[in-house]
């Protein structure tokens, strides 16, 4: 059995574990697996390498952790308790578990209090928020939240990933590292609260937003098995952008220490997916629905979907006396004189786009002076969450621009712009929505904007509603103008798209909405409400959390190893029989055996892929050289190269047998004739290859084509990893289409695709060369193979399987070894080409060795 670690915060508020102090001490954790949680240090030996168990008792328990907590606070001016705390109905995060609808699911949530707490009160408001609220709160001195929050989330990353870069100071803020430095703190101080509740057994992290970029990283350091699904609510950049971040790098593998990311649209995943492919060199792919990133050995799944609102909230506010109130003020005020309100809701920043939307309500009424008097814009603008120079100019911009078109357009009893600076009620909002004859939503960048979603469920209104507008029964009707930028605009196809900075255009589609026939309106309405009805935040939420539980299915069937330090840290996941080739192991195992076949492949394994000069040293000629005199030994190598450029390379090796091109030629010494393994083949089918490989080489800048005698490969290492990837698939599903009825298969390699004829592998080849050496009485006793490739796969299988066949004696070492910790056929792996040379010079080593005596 297994103790959970969350006890000490949650027994605490039950008052089952009085021997626990306050709550901001240090307290002992039980980890529910091997070893104690340490510090989140710079050592990765220390993190913790999680072998499946399971744990006493089962709950499903959601954590969900953000900058903020769902909680109003205010301060009492007086009585026994100094705050009074009550849930925050407009966050997203409390809409998000009433969304949910599962009594049996547990939320916890821990996050930063909205006002600062003096340090003597910490323990009380812990525990009041842990015991009435299931809040674990997080508390930051003032000077680093200023630095972490206003300084680095929202003066470094906040504007980048809007895309604005910073190419004076006057734009955005420019990298500062003691920021940064503030960011990752923060995201360790949420860790420790995470760490006080946790049980990394059972429970579900979903991390929230760009402020806690890293906190990925610290948890899986901790418990390389945790469940931990990140979701982004702002926009991500396009390579180009992101790309100029210095700790670019570092964000990347953070969020890659998830099990699940998740965005609101294809384009923010496809811009992340992208800057994985240029900066890290990972590659995705999708199966059956599901995009994934291999990352160490684990899936990283990547979700798409924007999130919703919360419909029962908002129909609770559509049925308030007040709201009705409002609306019929709201009519009063405008209907009733003849006006048309178009509206925006907005948040004071320089990213809303606000300014323009003035602009070109301003173009609205000079181009179509048929208006005037009648359309009316309510701008609302909420305060902004940021602060800075920014901030006040886009306030002073906003209020210079509508005093002049009120002052060039207004009339007595008329401004055709009414600014609204004020904080309103949500109800009071709502009234706005449910009167507006078209809701503007015109920024330009945005992450999602939920303006639009809560204005269409608002004009579908209720039975109290038409009453006070005086539409009973008649159908409902919405006009809907977005920006193409926001995260909301795919989901609204019945909405007028346009391009915010083009004011001319945004002019148009408000003079098109306030055209349109009742009847078109009507569709477009119904359109729209089917989609937002059926897609609220609870769908959002059990979307996600399904697919993070299938994501993390197999964590308890696989091994866990933390490798790297700092941020770089990761974590790799294998099958458990997987283990690193240990140097005293193979070498006692060559020692004691008389009988040897080693295979080796060469690029990526006995010289690195990314090497420029791709001939062999003298040291590894002479590590060879070794081994082929050992008379025990049979040495082979196996590789896709040119018989040619093989045989040139290695023409120092006497002994040394040589397979090229995947096998089908064979040399078994140096003096040796070359032999074909199987039938002549006919290469006919290169007069058809070569040009379509010819076409895509001119149409992709720094890819060249290799012909060999039996194969032709189209290489693309030097040319734009994406869309050299790109114009590989095209390439494939190209050449397997005009070589469907030739006797050739078409394969797609690393950063190459490779046309070779029918039946030729290295897997064959293996398996020749056991036989041979059976066939010549010399079974072996000892077999060692070592690839990196897709192509050593088939090796890897043929060895392993010679145990059970007539190739090996029955007691065989048998060691298949791949380049890297990756899934593969093989049992072990060594780290990288440096390690395998170190391996095979050891053995080489031996043999001499044994040669001396």
């Amino acid at each position: 059995m297994v103790s959970r670690s969350y006890s000490n915060l949650l027994e605490l508020a039950s008052g089952e574990s009085p021997s626990f102090g306050t709550m901001n001490r240090r307290i002992p954790r039980i980890m529910t697996v091997a070893g104690l949680i340490s510090d989140v240090d710079d050592d990765p030996a220390e993190s913790v390498c999680s072998d499946p168990s399971s744990s006493s008792v089962h709950r499903d328990r959601i954590i969900i952790v953000a900058n903020q907590l769902p909680i109003r606070v205010q301060r009492k001016p007086d009585g026994n308790r100094n705050w009074l705390f009550t849930w925050d109905d407009n966050s997203l995060l409390l809409q998000l578990k009433d969304g949910l609808g599962d009594d049996d699911t547990e939320v916890i949530y821990v996050g930063c209090l909205k006002e600062e707490v003096h340090p003597n009160e910490q323990d009380e408001v812990s525990q009041i928020l842990l015991e009435t609220f299931k809040c674990v709160p997080t508390f930051l001195p003032p000077d680093l939240f200023t630095r972490y929050y206003h300084g680095f989330c929202k003066q470094q990353l906040w504007p980048l990933f809007h895309y604005m870069l910073p190419l004076s100071p006057d734009l955005g803020g420019r990298f500062n590292r003691s920021l940064w430095q503030a960011y990752v703190s923060v995201n360790k101080i949420f860790a420790d609260r995470i760490m006080e509740v946790i049980n990394p057994e059972d429970d579900y992290v979903w991390i929230h937003d760009y402020h806690l970029m890293v906190l990925p990283t610290f948890l899986r350091k901790r418990f390389n098995r945790v469940k931990l699904g990140f979701f982004l609510h702002s926009p991500f950049p396009s390579s180009e952008i992101y790309k100029t971040l210095p700790i670019r790098e570092e964000l990347l593998r953070a969020l890659l220490n998830s099990d699940l990311i998740g965005f609101h649209t294809f384009d923010y995943a496809r811009h992340f997916l992208s800057c994985c492919g240029r900066m890290l060199g990972l590659t995705y792919e999708s199966k059956r629905g599901y995009i994934g990133i291999e990352y160490y050995g684990r899936t990283v799944s990547i979700k798409i979907l924007p999130v919703g609102i919360h419909l029962g909230q908002l129909q609770s506010v559509l049925s308030m006396s007040k709201t009705e109130e409002k609306v019929s003020e709201l009519i009063t005020q405008f209907t009733d004189e003849g006006k048309i309100m178009l509206l925006g809701v907005d948040d004071m920043d320089i990213f809303k786009g606000i300014s323009l939307k003035l602009l070109a309500m301003e173009q609205l009424l000079i181009q179509h002076p048929e208006w005037q008097g009648k359309v009316v814009l309510v701008q609302i603008a909420n305060p902004a969450r940021g602060r800075g120079k920014d901030v006040k100019e886009v306030q002073a911009e906003t209020k210079a621009t509508a005093k002049r078109i009120n002052e060039t357009f207004g009339k007595p009893g008329y401004d055709p712009v009414i600014l609204i600076e004020e904080p309103l009620r949500f109800y009071e909002r709502v009234a706005y929505y449910v009167v507006a004859e078209c809701c503007l939503v015109t920024a330009v960048r945005d992450g999602m904007n939920l303006i639009p979603y809560e204005y269409i469920i608002s004009r579908q209104g209720n039975d109290g509603l038409d009453k006070v507008l005086g539409v009973a029964s008649s159908p409902k009707k919405s006009m809907l103008v977005v920006s193409e930028f926001i995260g909301c605009s795919p989901s609204l196809s019945g909405a007028i798209r346009v391009n915010p900075w083009n004011i001319d255009a945004v002019a148009d589609a408000m003079d098109s909405a306030l055209e349109m026939a009742d009847s078109e309106k009507q569709l477009r309405h119904e359109k729209h409400y089917r989609y937002v009805s059926t897609h609220d935040v609870g769908y959002w939420a059990r979307s996600f959390l399904q697919d993070l539980e299938r994501t993390c299915g197999d964590h308890v069937r696989r091994r866990w190893w933390g490798i790297g330090f700092g941020l770089s840290f990761r974590v790799v996941a294998l099958d458990p029989n997987f283990r690193k080739l240990s140097m005293e192991h193979i070498v006692s195992a060559y020692k004691r055996t008389t009988t040897r076949a080693i295979l080796l492949d060469y690029d990526g394994t006995l010289i690195p892929q990314a090497s420029i000069d791709k001939s062999p040293t003298s040291n590894s000629i002479k590590m060879l050289n070794s081994l082929c005199r050992d008379k025990d030994n049979m040495v082979f190598l196996v590789s896709a190269r040119s018989r040619k450029r093989l045989a040139e390379w290695f023409s120092p090796c006497e002994s040394l047998v040589i397979a090229a091109e995947h096998g089908y030629f064979l040399r078994l010494k140096r003096d040796a004739e070359w032999e074909t393994c199987g039938p002549a083949i006919d290469c006919s089918w290169k007069q058809i290859a070569e040009p379509v490989m010819k076409l895509y080489t001119e149409t992709t800048d720094g890819s060249t084509i290799e012909d060999k005698e039996t194969a032709l490969v189209w290489c693309y290492e030097d040319a734009d990893p994406d869309f050299g990837s790109c114009q590989a698939k095209e390439l494939l599903d190209h050449l397997e289409s005009v070589l469907a009825n030739e006797p050739v298969t078409v394969k797609s390699g690393q950063n190459n695709v490779e046309v070779i004829p029918q039946g030729v592998s290295k897997g064959l080849v293996a398996k020749r060369l056991l036989s041979m050496m059976h066939e010549k009485g010399m079974s072996p006793d000892f077999v060692l193979c070592i690839g990196d490739d897709r192509s050593d796969e088939d090796m890897f299988e043929v060895i392993t399987t010679s145990m059970a066949g007539s190739s090996a004696t029955p007691r065989a070492e048998v060691f298949a070894c791949t380049v890297g910790k990756k899934p593969s056929k093989a049992k072990y792996y060594l780290d990288d080409t440096a390690e395998i040379v170190r391996l095979v010079h050891g053995l080489a080593s031996v043999s001499e060795q044994k040669v001396l005596l």
